[in-house]
């Protein structure tokens, strides 16, 4: 069998001492070099720590900026047909804050805050 040494292949008969008729170390495992995978699994580690850190924040923004533009559409749908108290009661309910609500002849437009998200919904009144 041959063994990978000092960047050549050497067959095991050539790792024996002469003398004593044991193998020597001439492997680059056996001189110190063990243990050296240990810092690089701790470095990958940390990347996929980081990485999947970057994933949880990315998806908790996306579900804020989803809840957000829901209760934009639910208080312009609701301002559409009710009036601005009751799109207001909505965007409460939703756990937003309703920043404006303007009315353009047949048509709303709500401007909703939850959290640091903004969305901006709009609603056509039809008779």
């Amino acid at each position: 069998m041959a063994k990978w040494v000092r960047r050549e292949w050497v067959r095991d008969d050539e790792c024996h001492d002469e003398d004593s008729q044991r193998s020597v170390s001439c492997c680059a495992c056996d001189r110190g070099e063990r243990g050296q995978i240990v810092p690089m699994a701790a470095f990958v580690l940390a990347i996929v720590m980081l990485i999947g850190l970057l994933v949880v924040r990315l998806g908790l923004q996306v579900d804020r900026r989803a809840r957000a533009q829901s209760a934009a559409d639910a208080a312009a749908l609701a301002g559409a047909t009710e009036g601005e108290d009751v799109a207001g009661s909505v965007t409460e309910a939703n756990g937003a804050v309703l920043e404006s609500f303007i009315v353009k002849v047949s048509e709303v437009e709500v401007v909703v805050r939850l959290g640091d998200e903004r969305a901006t919904a709009r609603a056509r009144r039809q008779w």
